[in-house]
């Protein structure tokens, strides 16, 4: 019985759902290089894939690692926010959480350098991987730790919402299109948007503890409203490339975002008002406008 309770817990730790999300950017970036006549190569596309959800595995059990002291005093935690909850007295040791990050950068490592010398991808995969790389590892690890900078939730809605696709187009192509930079450019505006709103249940331990996160730099009230700009600059994009170029399915988008734009904001509004925040359906509404935004941008390229 032990075992398999501490299987239970090793899964919630790995969080498997947020890896999904991993895969749906990534093959954005594959759908994009279709879309334009470069079709799917599926060893290369694997081999993108397993290096991405490796990287991301890394980057959470590091993040896991160094908030644990915080996380364990967190209240409001959501299933979205706040950590897994599995670090601490009673539940896996810490070292449980950098033990895998070390293993998922070591298989990463592996896999990389297996692909360096064998040619398997494009060489201009490598700098982007990189990037993608730095941004994770030191989005927990000090002594950049951006996630405590107030830098930390820009550096992440640029790798997760435009390098991982970039990276994904690349393993195909080999090279950039302009196609490819103005598709991401909606999403990383609804990626900022979605961190505030899961770092907003965590304001007041993040507080406590000093992690200075943009939140806490700013203020809960000040940072609602750069949620706001960010979901407003992420509906204007969805316009702005469609006069450039973007097929009409991807651009139409932003159409059946606006109902959730408005019950976010709206939502946000509430708590400023002072009612009780729903701290549960408020994360779940952010990830699932940004994921939304994803598939139908995604959807849009297979279909045209």
């Amino acid at each position: 019985m032990p075992a398999w309770r501490d299987l239970r817990l090793f899964l919630r730790l790995t969080r498997p759902h947020f890896l999904l999300g991993g895969g749906l950017l990534y093959g954005l970036g594959a759908a994009i290089a279709n879309y334009l006549g470069h079709p799917i190569d599926p060893g290369p596309y694997a081999l993108g894939q397993a290096l991405v959800t490796l990287l991301q595995l890394m980057t959470h059990y590091l993040n896991e690692y160094y908030d644990a002291p915080a996380d364990q005093q967190n209240q409001a935690r959501t299933l979205l926010t706040g950590g897994s909850g599995v670090i601490g007295p009673g539940a896996l040791p810490a070292k449980v959480a950098l033990y895998s990050a070390v293993i998922s950068l070591g298989l990463a490592a592996t896999i990389a350098s297996a692909s360096l010398v064998t040619g398997s991808l494009p060489s201009l995969a490598w700098p982007v991987l990189l990037l993608g790389f730095l941004g994770g590892f030191f989005y927990s690890v000090p002594p950049l730790r951006l996630a405590a900078s107030g830098y930390g939730e820009l550096v992440a809605s640029l790798v997760v919402a435009a390098l991982v696709p970039l990276f994904g187009y690349i393993v195909q192509v080999g090279e950039t299109h302009r196609l490819l930079f103005m598709s991401v450019t909606p999403l990383v505006g609804l990626c900022f948007a979605m961190l505030i709103v899961f770092e907003l249940p965590d304001y007041p331990t993040d507080l406590k503890f000093q992690k200075r996160t943009l939140v806490v730099r700013l203020g809960s009230l000040a940072a609602m409203r750069a949620h706001d700009v960010a979901l407003g600059f992420g509906l204007l994009s969805f316009g702005v490339i469609f006069l450039n170029g973007v097929p009409a399915r991807v651009a139409a988008s932003a159409l059946f975002l606006i109902p959730l734009v408005i019950a976010q904001v709206w939502q946000l509004r509430r708590i400023q008002a002072g009612y009780p925040p729903k701290w549960g359906s408020l994360t779940f509404g952010s990830l699932a406008m940004f994921a939304i935004g994803a598939y139908l941008e995604l959807a849009g390229y297979v279909l045209s």
